[in-house]
């Protein structure tokens, strides 16, 4: 339990609730370890023993109602304990989902892109479920089984030592710690054995993802027996593991059952030697029985501790992974924003040892159109990424306006920046909703308006529901160019001083092209715009250009003037116009 002590503060919020299931269980242990027993030794010889007194239709009623009014107590108690635990259980996991999925949203982008989105998936649905599981099993059985065991073997040890005092009771209990052996050889098998299940459960969910999102393509190449046969693949792995864990995990009730069985045997054997009356020797079995039965549910809790602690491991990776990209102690104001870029020495790795950008000094005032140019790989988006503090600058400073980015507000820096990606993402929602994202308080008008701007009005009307109609996931219901005119209206929408273009028109067709360039002219007037080109004919209207190779800076200024002194620039140039020449 001590590997889960950290998580112990989510049952804090539903004490009460598990006070009272703890509480029924007591009860259900007592009547389920004592009640039993007693009827063995007092109840059922009062009917049937040979010189007992003949008993009244009352008194046989009475003696009668002993049975159904102990598995009345247990049943309601052990109703209550399962129907409280579980409540609480559903709260647990509705708290540890909710904190995974907040730790996902403050984590930076760059752990994000070294994990499978299939994986973060699983562990926030599958291993959450399965340590929610383990967390209320173990507040529900250690408290239920130990009070079946104490109650049975209080009895147990009680009328034992009655009948014939200590030897009898060594008899009794000898075979007890033999139960214990199966539990630890089990237990170390299952904890392997349940790390390997939540990674199978991961990959099967990453698969799946990976094929919805990429279903047109798929069936584009037909590619559709290579999938199932992938599948197929993870699939039969899952199976694999899992029965591993069945394998083990079923095999403790025989073996402790065997033991017990063993036990039973002796003392049935001993009993008979030392010559003890019926009523006490049932009592005794009953009570010996009744004493292997929690143990065998006690190993089964420590099975579901080792499910529960392999949950945990891959839960944690998440939860304790550092958020590197903070807030600062005391954030300076931001507001009233010209848009002066200046990168100061600034270098960035994604891993150590893989340096992305080196040394990179650049000053961008604020007003300046300024386009990113460079083979693939180089450092362009890279470099866009770090002024909304998406990566960390790892050495050097990154200002706006003269501030550090990094001694401002997440939050009030982001409002400053629009961002048009080149594949726009939609939400499943409303286009009213998808574009109102951009700036949560804006007007119907306002909204109106930043379409028009962007040439998505008229389209937007033609839907079936207008501004209303759901748009699906990722925007499944809309065609690529309007997908990319409602983010470009989004940017519209927000208005902010500086505006991060990765190839924004690049979804669309001439037509559409030409007409958003125009708008995209009055757009960037007064604002500081970084243009991730990879088309040169996006560029044409950027006052500095910015020529990235392997990480570093090899040359800034206009079109004419890098044409003319920049050989990389030049070679790029003309390989794409030769290229679409022919």
């Amino acid at each position: 339990m001590k590997r889960f002590r950290p998580f112990l503060g989510y049952l804090k919020p539903v004490r009460s609730t598990l006070v009272l299931a703890l509480l029924c269980g007591l009860v259900f242990g007592a009547a389920n370890g004592a009640g039993l027993p007693l009827m063995m030794k007092w109840v059922f010889p009062q009917v049937f023993a040979s010189d007992a007194e003949a008993l009244t239709t009352w008194e046989l009623l009475l003696v009668a109602a002993w049975l159904p009014f102990i598995f009345l107590i247990r049943g309601v108690a052990g109703y209550g304990n399962v129907y409280l635990v579980q409540l609480a259980g559903v709260r647990v996991l509705e708290r540890l989902r909710l904190d995974f999925f907040a730790k996902l949203q403050r984590l930076p982008l760059s752990f994000l892109q070294r994990q499978s989105s299939g994986d973060l998936i699983s562990r926030g649905l599958a291993d959450t479920n399965q340590l929610q599981f383990t967390l209320t099993f173990a507040a529900n059985e250690i408290i239920r089984q130990p009070a079946t065991l104490l109650g049975a073997i209080g009895f147990l040890v009680w009328t034992a030592f009655n009948e014939r005092g200590v030897a009898l009771v060594l008899v009794c209990l000898a075979v007890v710690p033999l139960c214990v052996l199966p539990i630890r050889f089990v237990g170390r098998k299952i904890v392997r054995r349940a790390q390997e299940v939540q990674a199978e459960l991961g990959s099967i969910t990453g698969r799946f993802s990976e094929n919805l999102s990429a279903a047109r393509e798929v069936r584009a190449f037909g590619l559709e027996d290579r999938e199932v046969e992938k599948f197929r693949g993870i699939s039969g792995a899952l199976v694999r593991f899992q029965m591993k864990v069945v394998k083990y995990q079923q095999a403790l009730n025989p073996a402790i059952e065997i033991i017990s069985a063993i036990g039973i045997a002796i003392t049935l054997i001993y009993a008979y030697r030392v010559g003890v009356p019926l009523e006490s020797f049932l009592a005794i079995i009953t009570a010996l029985y009744l004493s292997y039965e929690p143990i065998k549910k006690l190993g089964g809790l420590n099975n579901e501790l080792k499910k529960g602690q392999a949950a945990l491991e891959r839960i944690e990776m998440v939860l304790r992974e550092p958020v590197t990209i903070t807030d600062p102690a005391q954030p300076q104001p931001f507001e009233n924003i010209h848009g002066d870029l200046s990168f100061e020495s600034v270098s960035f790795a994604y891993r150590e040892g893989e340096t992305v950008l080196t040394d990179i000094n650049a000053s961008i005032p604020a007003g300046t159109v300024c386009a990113l140019v460079g083979p693939s790989g180089a450092g362009k988006s890279t470099f866009a990424n770090l002024v909304p503090r998406f990566y960390e600058v790892a050495f050097g400073r990154l200002k706006i306006d003269g501030r550090d980015v990094r001694d401002v507000a997440i939050a009030d820096l982001r409002q400053q920046i629009g961002i048009v990606s080149q594949e726009s993402v939609l939400f499943d929602d409303t286009v009213f909703n998808n574009l109102l994202v951009s700036r949560t308080d804006a007007t119907r008008q306002e909204v109106e308006h930043a379409a028009q701007a962007a040439y998505a009005h008229d389209f937007i009307l033609s839907l079936p529901d207008g501004y209303e109609t759901i748009v699906g996931e990722r925007g499944a219901s809309l065609s690529g160019g309007q997908r990319q005119r409602l983010a470009l209206a989004r940017a519209f929408l927000r208005d902010a001083p500086i505006l991060i273009l990765d190839e924004a028109t690049s979804a669309l067709d001439t037509e559409s092209e030409a007409a958003i360039q125009k708008a995209l002219r009055k757009l960037v007037v007064g604002k500081t715009v970084l243009i991730i080109a990879h088309r040169f004919s996006t560029i044409r209207d950027a006052s500095t250009i910015l020529v990235f190779d392997r990480g570093r800076i090899v040359g800034q200024g206009t079109h004419a003037e890098l044409f003319e002194n920049n050989a990389l620039y030049r070679t790029l140039y003309e390989r794409q116009t030769s290229g679409s020449e022919a």
